[in-house]
């Protein structure tokens, strides 16, 4: 079997969100590869996680631009806004599941590289939480940031639930959109 880059990172996302405690040689093992072959890719587990993150900052980067998140918010239009948030929110849940992992990874979320780029994409989904509060889609006596790090907490545990079998997959998405526009939403 040839063994991509692409898939050898696939296979160990999937193993590290089922266990983020997994040496290289389980990857390896969930991969359906040897460990020579993982480490032809990945020098390291460092670098393993490295790749990660960047392929979690990817994802979270490609769903803001495929929800248009700074048109929308530039709009101002309630129903627009609101409707992005949901797209969005569903885009993110589905997301958790492939990169969860990513999402709690004590060295993926503080290496600075993938942290300076983090913050980055944090401004452009606190802009479109700032028009939400402005088009009385959101509570405006919320810090925007704030309603972007309960927005992460809602996605730990949305993932989390679906580990543990408490939430059915098809409904989870319902869930979180439901649990942030009415904690968080105008009053």
């Amino acid at each position: 079997m040839v063994h991509t880059r692409e898939s050898l990172l696939a296979a160990a996302q999937r193993q590290l969100n089922a266990d983020p405690l997994s040496s290289m040689a389980v990857v390896a093992a969930a991969a359906g590869a040897g460990r020579a072959t993982l480490h032809r890719h990945f020098a390291s587990r460092e670098a393993l996680l490295l790749e990660i993150g960047e392929r979690s900052l990817g994802r979270w980067e490609q769903r803001l631009d495929e929800h248009a998140v700074e048109e929308v918010a530039a709009s101002g239009d309630p129903g627009r806004i609101r409707e992005c948030i949901r797209g969005l929110v569903r885009s993110f849940v589905d997301d958790s599941d492939d990169f969860g992992f990513a999402l709690t990874d004590h060295f993926i979320v503080t290496d600075p590289v993938l942290v300076a780029r983090g913050d980055t994409l944090v401004e452009r989904e606190v802009t479109l939480w700032e028009a939400a509060q402005a088009a009385g889609v959101l509570r405006p006596d919320l810090a925007p940031r704030w309603i972007s790090h309960a927005m992460y907490g809602l996605l730990v545990s949305a993932r989390e639930a679906l580990r543990a079998g408490d939430v059915a997959r098809r409904d989870v998405g319902d869930l979180v959109v439901s649990t942030l526009l009415v904690g968080a939403g105008a009053r």
